[in-house]
């Protein structure tokens, strides 16, 4: 999506915020804890906005935030993008010399190393295998944990490579591990960034 596209989007949803996200496992799964919690976001008048990586941070924010549309913003990134996610913040007039805390003042909250480790110590392993095998992918999980390149890897680690190994998976994934959490375990950061958005 371009800066100019998600003008479009959050015009047309008439939404009074949105949430900037690297990519489309990210939307699923916020949309996804949303719609489990209620009201869905568009009722909230909130969009989320998949950014395509966080190099286009200040883009996105000077298209959407103060200096464009207005729209109240929050956003998800990764821990290894947050430094990104934190100089795009001040290239976009944002702020100076932010930190973590500063960055959650302005509704922008980082995952301990990524969505997907966020979503498989919510759920557990035990759990994430059984939505694997929901969808007739445990056997294929199997195999993937055998190859040689696997072998001696913590099952975390396993399980979060697997997602990424097809095209498709981590957005398909993002919703239904979402799905399968107990709401009471829901990861902070995801509460966070939804509450943020208002």
């Amino acid at each position: 999506m371009t800066p100019a596209a998600a003008r479009e989007l959050v015009t047309a949803a008439g939404a009074q915020a949105a949430i900037l996200v690297e990519g489309w496992s990210d939307q699923a799964a916020l949309e996804t804890l949303a719609r489990r919690r209620g009201p869905a976001l568009h009722d909230r008048g909130i969009v989320v906005v998949p950014i395509g990586g966080v190099t286009n941070t200040d883009r996105f924010v000077r298209a959407l935030g103060p200096q464009g549309l207005g729209v109240r913003l929050a956003g998800l990134c990764d821990i290894a993008e947050a430094t990104y996610v934190r100089r795009g913040l001040e290239r976009a007039g944002m702020g100076a010399d932010l930190d973590l805390v500063g960055m959650q003042a302005l509704g922008f909250f980082v995952c301990d190393a990524d969505l997907e480790d966020e979503l498989i110590r919510a759920l557990g392993t035990d759990a994430v295998e059984r939505v694997f095998e929901s969808q007739g992918e445990l056997t294929g999980f199997r195999r993937f944990q055998a190859q040689p390149a696997q072998l001696g890897r913590e099952l975390t680690a396993q399980l979060r490579r697997f997602l990424r190994t097809r095209a498709g998976r981590k957005i398909r994934y993002g919703s239904l591990l979402v799905d399968a959490l107990d709401l009471q375990r829901v990861p902070r950061v995801l509460d966070q960034v939804l509450e943020a958005a208002g």
